[in-house]
């Protein structure tokens, strides 16, 4: 079928891994049983040795088209044709039920008599495992890795099925308002769940999937403006956090390139301390205080396992694991031959200060507005306070994980600032003892910011002392509530960003050619969330009509489902891991503070003329 865009791709999930579904129908990506195992279907890798499951009508011609019944992950494919029209709907069951995690698939005819061929061809441990087929009834077949991974599927269906060379198929017609189900499950120890009537099952589990979503999404407390494509960042949200350990990962995806041919291919099915804290802060905003919860107890596990003096890791598996060993499959040729294709992360070796200040303000709020901290959470927390107070001064990564030398980043020494502010004013609050130190290394960091980082030529806040180019990072520090967004220094760095990294709505990260070197020689695409922090800098700062322009623009390179990647590309094609959480939690917390300003502008014009 070759390669479609990472644009034309859906994702249905269970909380506990997720699929992508494409417009025509195909899951081309799948790991189980969880977000971070082997892939199962990997032909958003390759398209010829990945492996897929897919359905579709045997019609000449047709179209497409992809949505999500409202307010749900639950994801309908509909093929349109002068033949006939046919439905695919996709979701997973979000309750645990008997230990197995499933894939569940209706194919519907809605008008005329159609002619549907499915193929079910698994990949089994990133497509280095070969498997066995064995039949158990014409309506059943399981699929068993040979591999040390010793995966084993059940594949269920109410039509006939067939294997031939290790593809599972079923060639059936099916009448208007006549339906075919398919149930995919991994097995967890026993070859045989419960009889059971499919048909029946399937409607049952269905109706139960869809109302557990529109349960959720009516616990939100949003109700502003573009308040569908806030729900559908909350849905993304929600199902890339893992349900078991609580833990909420970057994206479901690996090595989708971020820039097509070129090498920057990451794996991003981990928890970055970063992302998932800001995600803490934009569930508290919607009302989510339980998720929110889920994570900072997550947190406190992570604390409870550092001996003395050691820091905090930047990222970790979704079971808490620190080490994420980097490696490259070789099999895959990559999507659209962008090689190399990496699982693990070695980012998890590099220092990033940044991650105490983003972690210490997402306790704050929810100690604050959700739920008292633990007496020994807060010890935990002090020791690694007390080790960012030797240590703030060093080099690192930062935000964007250079791999070409580390730096003294500006963003990282203003989330050093917020580490000390945040939990200073923790302590404060709870009348907790802390270390006296850390107001006068608080104090230190910020004289040094308007210090040392200060370009009085370019009237602006520079990536790093000495450098030559603002980083859309600095976007955060009126965010962050380090200086008033009206504040004449930042109104001229916001002028500076513009002029540099602002291309219309779209917002480029830094300058490569004359940033910090980051080891890779690539076109860089814009970010997704760096415009929405620009969409906030320009709402905090009474430009409200540029500010709901450019966001309104930037919604228009969502895909058909409202869906984003990491970056866009020159023609506005989605790059990188896909969906991304950093992107839609910028979303909802520029969408959140725009309308919060225009209804405060609108009450004071009302006032104004009363």
């Amino acid at each position: 079928m070759g390669y479609q865009p990472i644009e034309n791709y859906g994702i249905i999930g269970d909380l506990n891994t997720v699929a992508l579904v494409s417009l025509n129908g195909s899951i081309d990506f799948l790991c189980l049983p969880h977000f971070d195992s082997p892939t199962l279907f990997a032909a958003l890798l390759d398209d010829k040795k990945g492996g897929s499951f897919s359905i579709r009508p045997l019609f000449k011609e047709m179209s497409t088209k992809q949505l999500y019944l409202p307010d749900t992950n639950v994801l309908l494919t509909r093929f349109l044709s002068e033949e006939g029209v046919g439905e695919i709907t996709d979701f997973m069951p979000v309750e645990e039920r008997n230990n197995v995690t499933e894939v569940i698939r209706r194919i519907t005819t809605i008008r005329g008599k159609v002619k549907y061929k499915m193929c079910c061809r698994p990949a089994f441990n990133y497509g280095q495992s070969g498997y066995d087929i064995k039949k158990v009834s014409d309506q059943e077949f399981i699929l068993s890795s040979k591999g040390d991974d010793k995966t084993r599927l059940r594949l269920q269906s109410s039509v006939a099925l067939k294997a031939e060379d290790g593809t599972v198929s079923a060639d059936f017609t099916l009448a208007p308002n006549e339906t075919a189900d398919f149930v995919l499950a991994y097995i967890d120890g026993h070859d045989r769940c419960d009889e059971r009537e499919l048909k029946e099952q399937v409607t049952k589990c269905l109706f139960a999937t869809v109302n557990y979503w529109k349960d959720w999404i009516a616990q939100s407390t949003y109700q502003g403006r573009w308040m569908e494509m806030v729900n559908r960042s909350a849905l993304v949200l929600k199902l890339l956090s893992s349900h078991q350990y609580g833990s909420i990962i970057a994206a479901p995806t690996f090595s989708l390139p971020e820039t097509i041919g070129a090498k920057r291919n990451w794996d991003y099915r981990y928890t970055w301390i970063r992302d998932a804290s800001f995600t803490v802060y934009t569930l508290l905003r919607l009302g989510y205080g339980k998720e929110a919860g889920n994570f900072i107890n997550w947190v406190e596990k992570r604390c409870q396992d550092i001996k003395d003096n050691t820091p905090l890791g930047i990222m970790y598996s979704i079971n808490g694991e620190r080490q994420i060993t980097e490696s490259i499959l070789g099999n895959f040729e990559g999507y659209k031959q962008s090689a190399p294709v990496r699982i693990g992360n070695d980012a998890y070796r590099q220092l990033q200060l940044d991650i105490y200040g983003e972690l210490m303000d997402a306790v704050y709020l929810y100690n604050k507005y959700e739920e008292r901290i633990s007496h020994d959470f807060w010890k935990d927390l002090t020791k690694q306070i007390d080790w960012l107070n030797d240590h703030w001064r060093d080099a690192d990564e930062g935000i964007w994980e250079v791999r070409g030398g580390k730096q003294h980043f500006l963003y990282s020494r203003l989330q050093c600032w917020v580490a000390f502010d945040r939990a200073i004013k923790l302590a404060t609050h709870r009348s907790f003892p802390f270390n006296p130190a850390w107001r006068e290394q608080r104090d230190i960091i910020f004289n040094s910011i308007y210090n040392d980082y200060w370009d009085e030529n370019k009237k602006a806040f520079m990536q790093y002392p000495g450098s030559a180019t603002v980083d859309a990072s600095a976007l955060l520090m009126p965010l962050i509530r380090f200086i008033s967004p009206k504040d004449p220094k930042w109104m001229s760095t916001l002028q500076c960003i513009e002029k540099e990294l602002v291309s219309d709505s779209l917002v480029y990260r830094y300058r490569p050619g004359v940033a910090a070197p980051d080891g890779f020689v690539s076109h860089e695409g814009t970010f997704t969330m760096c415009t929405f922090w620009y969409v906030e800098c320009l709402s905090r700062s009474g430009q409200l009509e540029k500010a709901r322009l450019y966001f309104e623009k930037m919604l228009g390179y969502a895909n058909h489902l409202g869906l984003f990647s990491e970056q866009l590309g020159f023609r506005g094609e989605h790059l990188g891991n896909f969906p991304q959480a950093f992107s839609h939690l910028g979303l909802i917390s520029a969408a959140y503070n725009l309308d919060k300003q225009l209804n405060n502008s609108r009450n004071k014009n009302v006032n104004h003329s009363i």
